[in-house]
């Protein structure tokens, strides 16, 4: 048999050289990017709020590890909603709230001076849901409406700023390529919305940071280590 053409072999060896490049490229690009969000313990991913003459009501969408333990150590989650009611008037009666199928007695929290429900839910509700309070005699259904607008970021990209802003932090708890830590992220309602985002050692020593709901920037920083 007459060996192959010169031009044929360096064609074949073209062809080579690219796959195998291209696949380089590929896994470069696959393995540039560490997934940051496996570490994740907790998140409060929305708040949704009403308040009537009679009260206020407040329903935050929770996905949380348990058991529950900042030991920077990210363990399976689970969803539940939380209510929280806060009377008008201070009653001596008992209160019920319902949201959907969902929904029963709320109980006394007298250090936070208000009345509240919690419990596991498959599907978290969006933009507005419609909620039955029962107390004494008395019903009433309202909708309670989500704080978040078009311009609030979403929990991954509030992580993605906190992790670009901490690169040190995140280096530091970093061994071997993995990293040794879990984060806790809470959208938070006051005059407006921001993000916290806890970065926890396996010594549950925390760095803490206030983000800009909108933009992502660090507005407040508090690092617990001694």
């Amino acid at each position: 048999m007459n060996p192959a053409p010169p031009f044929i072999w360096i064609t074949v060896m073209k062809k080579i050289l690219f796959v195998l490049l291209a696949a380089l490229l590929c896994l470069s690009g696959c393995g540039g990017h560490y997934d940051y969000s496996q570490h994740i313990s907790e998140v409060k991913s929305d708040i949704f709020c009403a308040e009537t003459e009679e009260f206020t009501l407040t329903a935050a969408c929770v996905s949380r590890e348990y058991p529950y333990c900042a030991d920077g150590i990210a363990c399976p989650m689970s969803n539940v909603i939380e209510i929280s009611l806060v009377p008008a008037e201070r009653q001596n009666t008992e209160y019920f709230v319902y949201i959907g199928e969902i929904g029963g007695e709320m109980s006394v929290r007298n250090a936070q001076g208000d009345y509240f429900y919690s419990e596991s839910i498959d599907v978290f509700p969006e933009g507005s849901v419609s909620v039955i309070v029962e107390w004494g005699e008395e019903r009433r259904e309202i909708a309670i409406t989500s704080v978040k607008n078009e311009k609030t970021i979403s929990v991954g990209d509030a992580l993605s700023y906190a992790v670009e802003a901490e690169k040190e932090t995140i280096s530091r708890m970093t061994k071997g390529g993995v990293f040794l830590g879990e984060f806790h992220i809470r959208l938070l309602r006051r005059d407006k919305n921001y993000y916290y985002v806890g970065i926890v050692d396996r010594d549950g020593e925390t760095v803490s940071l206030l983000l800009d709901s909108e933009s992502g920037s660090v507005l407040a920083r508090r690092d617990t280590r001694v």
